[in-house]
């Protein structure tokens, strides 16, 4: 098994030894947790978590293409919010990314995250090719 790293110019890294944003094992990928900081790593883009997710499912997406695989290979998500009442606002947004047969789903409500006005994170796992027929 060959482990590799992906990157999306759309997608800020990490600073170096850190973590990694996108890892490829074989056909699973691995993306962790996204949340709606821009390219500069502070400012935020989005004021409601139906906006922030759109930020998040869009970063998820060009992470996941970045790794040779799509949307519809996404099988399995965690979304972290501080405010379980904007849970219709993150299924709103992920409507708008996903169609089929939509990922499994946990979501878990938490006391912060790493601002206060950063509203939900999510991470994602994929196994490229599995949406194929």
């Amino acid at each position: 098994m060959k482990k590799e790293r992906f990157s999306s110019a759309a997608v800020r890294e990490p600073a170096d030894k850190t973590w990694s944003n996108c890892l490829r094992v074989d056909d699973l990928i691995l993306i962790s947790g996204m949340t709606a900081r821009g390219q500069d790593g502070e400012t935020l883009l989005g004021d409601t978590a139906y906006e922030q997710a759109k930020v998040v499912f869009q970063k998820i997406k060009d992470l996941v293409e970045a790794a040779g695989a799509h949307m519809d290979d996404v099988v399995k998500m965690t979304i972290f919010v501080t405010h379980m009442s904007d849970n219709t606002a993150v299924w709103k947004a992920r409507q708008e990314f996903f169609s089929g047969n939509f990922p499994a789903c946990s979501l878990v409500q938490v006391a912060a995250l790493a601002k206060p006005e950063i509203l939900l994170e999510i991470e994602a796992v994929a196994v490229a090719g599995c949406s194929r027929d």
